[in-house]
């Protein structure tokens, strides 16, 4: 046996242990603190729980108008602060909602169908602007005459609406002019002064959260169409930590099974494709971490079918290898041969599943998205640990002098 290569190969095996581990479980050593890489990937509804909603358009409607509704709905969601949401439309008047993370499922959804048309009306009925000549709205705590704090949403109008509103307190000064939200009058100001700034103050809201939520809705603007939210369904974290359990589980159970055969049946070749299939693994979870994926069922699923696909490049090649071996070639010559012969079929193989998985990306929605997004992934890793990975390390086993045929599976 030659020691020296024997030595880098026992070097590349602690390399990659250390990889696993450091993934699994992060590095703390001193100064250096690396969470687990489970930490930096964010979890889907079906995981972390939240409201699943569908918001049916009410009345008529063209696809102009859902788009418009749909660009308000994920503008209001994302003043929500909802991690990764799914909004997507379903037929031509639905819109499909998933909101991970969140506990409070009728607030989140009053605030997201609510049509939100605001109107300042003078005392003599007419409307005198509308959300529309607001430029923005922001939740404050304002101090009263008396010292205590109060919840006011501030209004910054634009250029037209600023001429209206200065128009609108030099008429009116000493009446008051009633703001409503939708048909609901949520206050009625008496102008006590010529405003001719742009700026205006809605009092009267009990909380800040009310607050919060009213400037949320003046922001985001008016909904073009009335949307009522049916399907609504709440999912809870208990449910969604079972889930990603038993997958796990599943993955898992899969990969030391796989493992296993490939030892029993490839001998020294299969090991080397297992240490290659745990940075697979890494490389897959880094990935996903860095570009900040969103974690679902069907995205694990697409993890572990991507394992199947890795484990299938390997069992090609292998086969290749026995088969020029049995042809009377040297080991090293067998090894070379049999994965210049593999590439293009491993490489095929993967090309038309990362065509599916575009085709998938760009077609569907929602969690198929995030199906497509781990297959494509997964399969550009194995590609990577197959062809390259694989080859390298049974090259570094080779130059061990370990050459019995019969550790090679021949």
């Amino acid at each position: 046996m030659n020691y020296k290569n024997a030595l880098k190969f026992l070097v590349a095996v602690a390399i990659i242990a250390i990889l696993a581990l450091g993934t699994a479980f992060g590095i703390n050593i001193g100064s250096l603190k690396i969470k687990p890489v489970q930490d930096y990937i964010k979890l889907g509804l079906d995981f972390k729980g939240g409201v699943y909603a569908t918001l049916v358009a009410q009345g008529k409607v063209d696809s102009d108008t859902m788009n418009r509704a749909i660009a308000i709905v994920r503008n209001r969601v994302d003043m929500l602060g909802v991690t990764e949401p799914v909004i997507t439309p379903v037929g031509s008047n639905a819109i499909m909602v998933q909101l991970p993370g969140i506990k409070d499922p009728e607030s989140a959804i009053k605030v997201l169908g609510q049509t939100a048309q605001l109107r300042f009306v003078g005392p003599d009925g007419k409307t005198i602007l509308t959300g529309a000549e607001v430029k923005t709205s922001k939740a404050e705590l304002q101090r009263t005459n008396a010292g205590l704090e109060e919840p006011v949403v501030t209004l910054v109008f634009n250029a037209k609406g600023t001429k209206l509103f200065s128009d609108a307190t030099q008429k009116f000064l000493g009446q008051p002019i009633a703001i409503y939200l939708d048909k609901k009058m949520i206050s009625n100001p008496v102008v006590q002064a010529h405003i001719t700034d742009g700026n205006a103050i809605i009092t009267g809201l009990q909380t800040f959260e009310e607050a919060s939520k009213l400037a949320t809705l003046i922001r985001s603007g008016a909904l073009p169409v009335p949307l009522k939210a049916e399907e609504v369904r709440a999912i809870g974290p208990t449910l969604g930590m079972d889930s990603m359990r038993e997958s796990l589980m599943a993955g898992l159970y899969g990969i030391i099974l796989v493992m296993l055969f490939m030892i029993a049946y490839y001998r020294l070749p299969g090991l080397v494709a297992d240490l290659a299939l745990i940075v697979y693994t890494v490389i897959t979870l880094i990935v996903l971490a860095l570009i900040h994926a969103t974690l679902t069922l069907p995205g694990m699923a697409g993890i572990i079918l991507s394992i199947g696909m890795a484990v299938d490049a390997n069992v090609i090649i292998f086969e290749r290898v026995k088969e020029e071996l049995r042809n009377g070639k040297s080991l090293r010559s067998a090894i070379d041969a049999g994965f210049a012969k593999a590439f293009w079929t491993v490489f095929d193989a993967n090309l038309t599943t990362i065509i599916a998985g575009v085709v998938l990306f760009y077609m569907g929605s929602g969690t198929i998205k995030g199906f497509a997004v781990t297959l494509i992934i997964g399969v550009l890793a194995s590609m990577f640990t197959a062809i390259t990975l694989t080859r390298l390390l049974l090259k570094m086993l080779v130059n061990t002098n370990i050459t019995n045929l019969k550790l090679y599976g021949a």
